[in-house]
């Protein structure tokens, strides 16, 4: 197929496709109306109303697509607003379990009612404080007290009495005091002591000796009931606390009990508290002489330890199901966590020392989470999937499994897990779940995918505006004119790589508006106009553009090697796209290729020395097989090439040189020389024709400021796809080189197009017969192969004819 270089040439009205000014019927965004919602996300926006009303198990949701597509933004303004319109969950405190304390009960409350139960138990053990010692120093229990303690020194002192006298029936004294009881001999109404007694005669002495052990053993038989005695005073003491203990809870718990009738599990607490006070009122605020002698606030921390309730989620009265963004997605801010302090050297910890998570706080509404924070943490992924399939909340640390954890610990009791989490990630982070998770695809069943860009329609062109008349009203920066809004949507069609479509990517235009109202600022204009634009993306590039200016600077001194004019055999220039941070820019790079006689076929350099990747060796073995079905047909392709991207000393990866290297090769085989003035990229299939590639307009940029920067001459050029031709958003530089002739820009479909082009020639068609055109390039081709064929076939018959001569 020949077709003539200037119908291959592209008008100045191909390169761009900018926005028409007079369709906008604006002047400025101050005369829009604000948007609301996101603007060309259909799909996704449906699938996630169909996610969040799904309330079946099982149905959470992965919101999936690139950054800066609005994708968080939007997900957490729908849940807030569908959260406002569904019931509150309930209140949740952690209490004491006062018959095993390591294992905390739950109680859950009406909304909005967990601090009101936590204050009315504050101020029940304000009145305890009150209460407590006073009630046992009242007079009534004074007079029952010491009528327990005069029965039984009654009874103590009979008994002693009963053996007093038989001791003085026997002139024996009966001594006692505190701690012992004790008899000593008389003698004429007065006591002996030892030196008196040591002088008695002996049988005198031996007859106190037996009334003594006589009188011992009526002494343990008086008192051999004394710990009988003991505990039924103990009892009857006992049993007067617990009535007076009772008597003085009475008026402080029976209006707690009639105010919290409805809720079953406060009032089983409000019991079980009763009878644990019991206990506590004697020991902490009674008989402990030690805490009666420090202060009230010690008492009251004691008590409040020990009984009033822990809270772990409280809501607003009216405030809707709860949407939970947590942006440290860890193990402990997840599931909560149970803290210790240290106690005589020991860690301790209790009911009170119970902290909540994301997952307590989003209970009965939505968790929001990032997909690649959540996956980098330890234990959590597996621990959420156990969490959503049990639908239990268990409070457990990951550590102890694996035996760090060497203290007490507390198994605060379950509570029960509603609720639906919306995971945001990236593409590859949901295929590479859903390859290697098998229970990834059951517990997240609604995708939510953001595409990258939309369709340029009036409607989304008026919404694109809309939004910006949102965004700088929002956060107080200037409004745009119209012309401003075109050039950024213009802007946005080039982030897009495509004239019909707009790109999705808001945050980016939004940093483009934001920096561009920072210039109008120091210019002191009241409008954000075009020039505020374009001065914020030359800014950008002269920022970010080091390293590209380095390269263009090296080719321009001649470090690196590319020629933009003249013509050669075996070159040609090749286009690339480096990314180096946030900058993308394109660069020429040198295609060489030799050939000669041999059979080892198209040597990939680059493959060779582990610097091609698969895609880039795929296009050198596709451009094999189109070589051999091309020009192979009547001669074998026994040739030795080589193939290289000049001065390249990394990796290289892509497909888009391979029109340029079979145009080398082409060139290398017929010795045809190729117009260094052309830059050129394209892939090819094994048919010659030639398919799109990527980063079109940066790698036209990139041939164009070198050729600017060493001279425009007007035959300058680069050769690219016709398939990316709706690709084009060229920068306005290289629209008015175009324009004035200076440099040209060439789409071609099939290989003979672009060599014609390259060469300044014919590629050559093939006739009936299966010839190319007498003379043109590929006639050249088809013979050279035809005149390695005969060299080989020439040195085969002296071989054979120096083997015959030798026998």
């Amino acid at each position: 197929m020949t077709t003539e270089p200037a119908a291959l040439r592209l008008n100045p009205e191909q390169l761009t496709a900018p926005i028409d000014l007079d369709n906008l019927g604006f002047a400025t965004t101050d005369d829009l109306e604000p948007f609301r919602g996101i603007l060309g996300q259909e799909r996704a926006v449906e699938a996630l109303q169909f996610g969040v009303a799904m309330s079946r198990p099982g149905y959470n949701v992965f919101v999936m697509g690139e950054p800066g597509t609005g994708r968080f933004s939007y997900v957490k303004r729908y849940l807030q607003a569908e959260a406002k319109r569904q019931v509150t969950p309930q209140d949740c405190v952690y209490v004491n379990n006062f018959d095993e304390p390591r294992e905390p009960w739950v109680i859950s409350l009406t909304p909005g009612s967990a601090g009101q139960l936590i204050e009315t138990i504050e101020k029940l053990i304000d009145n305890l404080l009150a209460t407590f010692p006073a009630a046992f120093e009242h007079p009534a229990y004074q007079q029952r007290k010491n009528a327990i303690d005069r029965a039984f020194n009654q009874r103590y002192d009979r008994a002693l009495d009963a053996v007093e006298r038989l001791a003085l029936e026997k002139s024996i004294a009966l001594y006692r005091d505190a701690q012992n009881i004790a008899f000593t001999p008389m003698k004429e109404g007065k006591a002996l002591d030892e030196a008196e007694f040591a002088q008695l005669p002996e049988e005198e002495r031996d007859r106190f000796h037996a009334d003594i052990s006589a009188l011992e053993e009526n002494l343990n038989e008086e008192l051999s009931s004394l710990p009988q005695w003991k505990r039924e005073s103990s009892n009857q003491l006992r049993e007067l606390n617990e009535e007076t203990i009772t008597d003085a809870l009475q008026p402080l718990l029976e209006p707690l009990l009639e105010a919290y009738c409805g809720n079953q599990a406060v009032c089983e607490y409000l019991q079980a508290m009763r009878q644990n006070l019991l206990k506590t009122v004697i020991d902490q605020l009674v008989e402990e002489r030690a805490l009666e002698s420090r202060p009230d606030a010690y008492k009251k921390q004691l008590l409040t330890e020990q009984y009033c309730p822990s809270l772990i989620v409280g809501h607003a009265t009216n405030g809707g199901a709860p949407v939970v963004h947590e942006p440290h997605p860890s193990y402990d801010n997840l599931f909560g966590r149970i803290e210790y302090s240290p106690e005589q050297g020991a860690l301790v910890t209790s009911y009170r020392h119970i902290r909540s998570g994301a997952l307590h706080r989003a209970n009965g509404g939505y968790l929001l989470l990032e997909a690649e924070k959540l996956l980098s943490e330890p234990f959590v992924w597996d621990a959420l999937k156990r969490a959503l399939h049990s639908r239990q909340l268990k409070m457990e640390s990951p550590w102890a499994d694996m035996g760090r954890l060497a203290t007490v610990s507390l198994t605060p009791q379950v509570l029960p897990l509603n609720l639906k989490v919306v995971i945001i990630g990236s593409r590859q982070v949901y295929y590479a779940l859903q390859d290697l998770d098998p229970d990834f695809q059951e517990m997240f069943r609604v995708l939510v995918d953001f595409d990258e860009d939309l369709p340029r329609t009036p409607d989304s062109v008026e919404g694109m505006a809309q939004l910006l008349k949102t965004r700088t009203s929002e956060e107080g920066l200037a409004p745009l004119s119209a012309a401003a809004v075109a050039r950024v949507l213009t802007y946005s069609t080039r982030l897009a790589e495509h004239q019909a479509r707009l790109s999705a990517r808001i945050s980016d235009i939004f940093q483009l508006v934001a920096e561009a109202d920072f210039l109008r600022q120091l210019a002191g204009d009241p409008l954000t106009d075009t020039a505020h634009i374009e001065r914020a993306l030359r800014a950008k590039e002269t920022r970010t553009g080091r390293v590209s200016a380095r390269i263009r600077e090296d080719m321009v001194s001649g470090v690196i090697l590319i020629d933009t004019d003249g013509a050669a055999v075996g070159k040609c220039n090749g286009l690339t796209v480096l990314e180096v941070g946030d900058s993308v820019f394109g660069l020429p790079a040198r295609i060489s290729a030799t050939v000669y006689p041999g059979g080892s076929g198209i040597v990939d350099i680059e493959r060779e020395v582990n610097l091609g990747q698969p895609i880039h060796s795929k296009g050198v073995m596709i451009l094999t097989g189109f070589l051999g079905s091309r020009y192979a047909q009547k001669y074998p392709l026994e040739i030795s090439a080589s193939i290289a991207l000049e001065q390249s000393y990394g990796y290289v990866d892509g497909d888009s040189a391979s029109l340029g290297e079979v145009c080398t090769l082409i060139s290398a085989l017929s010795r045809t020389p190729l117009k260094q003035c052309f830059a050129i990229t394209g892939s090819i299939n094994q048919f010659g024709e030639v398919q799109a590639v990527g980063g079109v307009n940066e790698k036209i940029e990139g041939f164009f400021r070198l050729c600017q920067a060493r001279g425009l001459t007007g035959q300058q050029g680069v050769i690219i796809p016709r398939s990316n031709v709706p690709n084009l958003m060229l920068d306005e530089e290289v629209l008015q080189a175009v324009r004035a002739g200076e440099f040209a820009v060439y789409a071609v479909s099939c290989v003979d197009q672009a060599l014609a082009l390259l060469a300044g020639a014919p590629a050559g068609e093939l006739n009936a017969e299966g010839d190319f055109t007498e003379g043109s390039i590929n006639a050249q081709v088809v013979a050279r192969l035809a005149e390695i064929a005969e060299r080989d076939r020439e040195e085969e018959e002296e071989g054979e004819q120096a083997d015959t001569e030798g026998k």
